[in-house]
């Protein structure tokens, strides 16, 4: 199924820039299917996401009905398991917006394996539809924390033999100022989770 053109546009950026902070982070960028730490801890995706897992959903029950099931059923497996905490509204899967709602969402299945994830394997069963986070993960990326502070933030397990340098010079672009439009364009400022969303 083909994802709107200015969503398709905006991923093609991003790999584009992705192929690129790798192809100069050389050895450092260690990234490789099997490797999963980073596919484990819940984490808020944005309704562009959502739309797009719900795309891939869709693709995937066409192309791979039996990899389709599989994700389904993991996804409400992690529902079952994790829902009761979830700090949002677990019928609608929207994360909720108080402060008490985000900072529990902080310690909120820290360790829980993403459910598009094939624990047999290594790989993600969505992974052409996979959430901007997680195609922004391993290469150093720029950020400003809580505190205001900006920093070059990467994959705890790549770059453990780099020099500041290198890592800075490895940076990837991130074209956030067209992410935030085509959000705008949705209107939709809500968040939820993967596993939700593979359920839509």
């Amino acid at each position: 199924m083909p994802l709107p053109a200015p969503d398709a546009e905006l991923l093609k950026i991003i790999d584009s820039n992705f192929a690129d902070a790798a192809r100069r982070a050389g050895e450092h960028l260690v990234c490789r299917i099997g490797c999963t730490q980073c596919c484990h801890g819940a984490f808020a995706i944005d309704a562009l996401d959502a739309q797009r897992l719900k795309a891939g959903m869709k693709a995937l029950r066409a192309a791979d009905p039996s990899t389709a099931e599989a994700v389904k059923l993991r996804a409400r497996a992690w529902i079952a398991e994790y829902g009761a905490e979830f700090p949002g509204d677990a019928s609608t899967g929207l994360l909720g917006t108080s402060d008490e709602d985000q900072a529990s969402f902080e310690e909120f299945a820290n360790d829980a394996p993403c459910p598009a994830l094939d624990p047999t394997t290594g790989r993600c069963d969505v992974y052409p539809w996979r959430p901007m986070t997680c195609r922004l993960f391993g290469p150093p990326v720029r950020s400003v924390n809580d505190e205001g502070d900006v920093g070059l933030g990467h994959c705890e397990l790549c770059f453990t033999t780099a020099t500041d340098a290198q890592i800075a010079a490895a940076e990837m672009q991130v074209p956030h100022e067209l992410e935030a439009e085509l959000l705008a364009e949705t209107g939709d400022d809500r968040e939820t989770l993967v596993a939700f969303a593979l359920l839509r």
